[in-house]
């Protein structure tokens, strides 16, 4: 059984997590699901017609992490882009519904980023995306950048949450480490491919295992500590947690020492979402003082309850004490 912190210290962080603030700073998305039946095939082109009977919108990229840091408890704020738009304004009012802070939405001259997956029995048969990903820049990425300032001021944690759609520009990137930095608050960044190198000076370094290599250019071999060395090294920030699907997770600290980290997850139904909730979970946990490898444990049982839910769902502290006591009554051989 791997490394695990006692019943009483993940009780006390789960506690202790419910009075952080967490600002999240990044690309925000609405995702639209779409879910039907077809029973027969269009006489305008050979495509299944599909009779709409459900119409769902969730929390996407940035706000999905948003939403994952308010079911734990903590007050999460988050700094984005929308459009003027109805989309825009749908993002606002769930993310008041669950009780987050929409006045650091920054509304500019472009569509909210939207994401339509069409799903008939049981198959996403399509997926519509609405967006415009050039860098936010000018007028706009000023106002975007004062609100990420003015989001810090009062965080115990700060997260990057990239997806390419243009909020997380270089000069936003640093700057708002350089502030976290000197607030003496963590940073975690869950990167992508755009900008992977800006981000020096960060607590956590969140990619999976296929940006990394795509990153570097080479093959990244877990079990030999020395390709995650120079990778940290390269990357200039303090700690990495390279996430691996159904292996779990890598953590490599400052000092070149890599812990393994296997997935406790029971079932796998759906991994979208999935590295939402442990950018979620890492930060609660280490705004409320965990050590990071216990914040990646914490983290990875989140995760493995979170890919037994369809699609970008949320995991509340209760779901993870379930989540620990389950995998801790298990035989040892299973671990």
């Amino acid at each position: 059984m791997p490394h695990l912190l006692d019943r009483e210290r993940l009780l006390a962080l789960l506690a202790a997590g419910g009075s952080k603030r967490v600002a999240i700073i990044g690309d925000a998305m609405l995702d639209v699901y779409l879910r039907g039946e077809v029973d027969r095939i269009s006489p305008e082109a050979p495509v299944p017609v599909v009779r709409v009977r459900e119409r769902r919108h969730a929390l996407g990229g940035a706000a999905n992490v948003a939403q994952n840091v308010a079911a734990l408890g903590a007050h999460a704020e988050l700094v984005a882009m929308i459009g003027r738009d109805a989309a825009g304004e749908r993002i606002r009012q769930m993310l008041v519904e669950i009780g987050a802070e929409p006045g650091s939405l920054v509304e500019v001259g472009r569509p909210t980023t939207t994401k339509t997956r069409l799903v008939a029995r049981a198959q996403q048969l399509v997926r519509f995306d609405e967006e415009e990903d050039g860098d936010l820049v000018g007028e706009e990425g000023a106002r975007l950048l004062d609100a990420a300032r003015r989001a810090i001021e009062g965080a115990d944690a700060v997260v990057l949450q990239d997806y390419n759609k243009g909020v997380l520009v270089p000069d936003v990137i640093s700057e708002v480490i350089a502030l976290a930095r000197r607030r003496g608050v963590p940073v975690v960044v869950d990167p992508k491919y755009r900008n992977f190198f800006a981000y020096r000076g960060a607590t956590v370094f969140k990619p999976n295992r296929r940006e990394l290599e795509s990153a570097l250019g080479a093959d990244v071999e877990v079990d030999h500590p020395v390709a995650l060395k120079e990778a940290l090294d390269r990357l200039g920030v303090e700690q990495l947690l390279l996430t691996l699907g159904e292996r779990g997770m890598a953590f490599m600290s400052p000092d070149g020492n890599v812990t393994r980290i296997p997935t406790t997850a029971r079932e796998v139904y759906d991994v979208v979402g999935a590295g939402d909730t442990v950018t979620a979970y890492l930060a609660v946990m280490l705004a409320a003082g965990a050590p990071m490898r216990d914040a990646a444990v914490i983290a990875n049982f989140a995760a493995g309850v979170e890919v037994g839910k369809l699609g970008a769902a949320t995991v509340t502290a209760e779901e993870v004490v379930e989540a620990y006591d389950h995998y801790v009554a298990l035989p040892a051989t299973s671990g």
